[in-house]
């Protein structure tokens, strides 16, 4: 069975999402991975600018085979989020962005779905299959 390395971009004041999202991966038994995201509790966090944060950052992404993120209305506000999709896409190689529209959403952000590479709903099994897609 294939291993996915991916990266789980989220803003903090919505880390449920990010438990729910990282409960709904690890309940699917035919599916490996091993997140590189940066949680809020990361010593990444203490870098001493946001240059320092930036590079931490890309550089926890260079071993990702998919950028995840939600793409809930927040996430147009973010600078971070947008930080990180110019640099998923900034490697050589671009990494893949897989936007998730959050579970009984009206409203999306149009900034990441834009740069997506595929959008999926918010259930396991479409999350699943678009990393195996973009992977």
């Amino acid at each position: 069975m294939r291993h996915y390395n991916i990266f789980i971009s989220h803003s903090w004041a919505y880390g449920d999402a990010y438990d729910k999202l990282i409960k709904m991966l690890d309940d699917d038994p035919r599916f490996n991975y091993k997140d590189y995201s940066v949680p809020k509790d990361d010593p990444i966090h203490d870098a001493p600018n946001s240059y320092a944060l930036s590079q931490a950052i890309q550089n926890q992404m260079r071993f990702c085979d998919v950028i995840i993120i939600l793409a809930g209305v927040y996430s147009t506000y973010s600078d971070w989020i947008n930080k990180e999709i110019a640099l998923a896409k900034g490697f050589t190689n671009p990494k893949p962005i897989l936007a998730i529209e959050p579970w009984a959403s009206e409203k999306t952000s149009s900034v990441v779905k834009n740069n997506a590479d595929k959008i999926v709903k918010w259930n396991t099994s479409s999350i699943v299959n678009g990393i195996r897609e973009l992977a």
